[in-house]
């Protein structure tokens, strides 16, 4: 079926599509233009959301977009939980947002490892130091902590990576190109992955 979307050019391919409003969210030089929001769910059901940074699509499973994180962090715990999620992506100053479904899987471990070796060190060492999402005494507990990684591999250039830390997968069902309208008339076009994987897309009213 075709389906006409007017001055968006959009094309079949979803990804080709959150690649091509990506590529112009970065070249439009905003200040985060990888931050997205990713929703979660506990086993009960009790929903979570807190802003994280796309890291890129990976083949995996077919394809899917990354993110990285301590795998003992509370979004850990609800992905292992319960393996729907979403996420969001908002480029105000473009009018435009992104939103993502999907279920979600863990990143292999050399893709994870590749990522963790391209980080900067200080960022290498916080993985070894932050015990993510537990409560901690004070700021000072964890500058100590940080002291305590950096005596340790003060000798090493390579940091290995932390077991508990590394990527996570969603690959999507459903993803939603939005496209802010005059008088609130938005275009929105959802593509919805059909059982045969191929995708289907369709025009929402705003």
């Amino acid at each position: 079926m075709s389906i006409d979307f007017g001055d968006l050019k959009l094309t079949m391919d979803p990804f080709e599509n959150f690649e091509r409003w990506m590529g112009e969210a970065q070249a439009a030089k905003l200040p985060e233009p990888t931050a997205m929001t990713l929703a979660t769910a506990s086993r009960a059901g009790r929903p979570s959301a807190r802003i994280v940074l796309y890291k890129g699509l990976s083949q995996q499973s077919g394809k899917g977009f990354r993110l990285f994180t301590n795998y003992e962090s509370r979004k850990s715990g609800d992905l292992n939980d319960n393996a729907q999620a979403a996420l969001v992506f908002f480029w105000a100053p473009l009018n435009r947002q992104i939103r993502v479904e999907g279920r979600v899987e863990k990143l292999n471990e050399a893709e994870s490892d590749v990522y963790f070796q391209s980080r900067p060190r200080g960022s290498r060492i916080g993985a070894w130091a932050s015990p993510q999402s537990q409560k901690i005494k004070s700021r000072d507990e964890l500058l100590e902590r940080v002291r305590k990684v950096e005596e340790r591999f003060q000798n090493e250039e390579m940091i290995p990576r932390p077991p508990n830390w590394g990527g996570w997968l969603l690959v999507p069902e459903r993803i939603e190109f939005w496209q802010a309208g005059e008088f609130r008339l938005h275009d929105r076009f959802v593509f919805e992955r059909e059982k045969n994987g191929e995708w289907s897309v369709s025009r929402l009213s705003p």
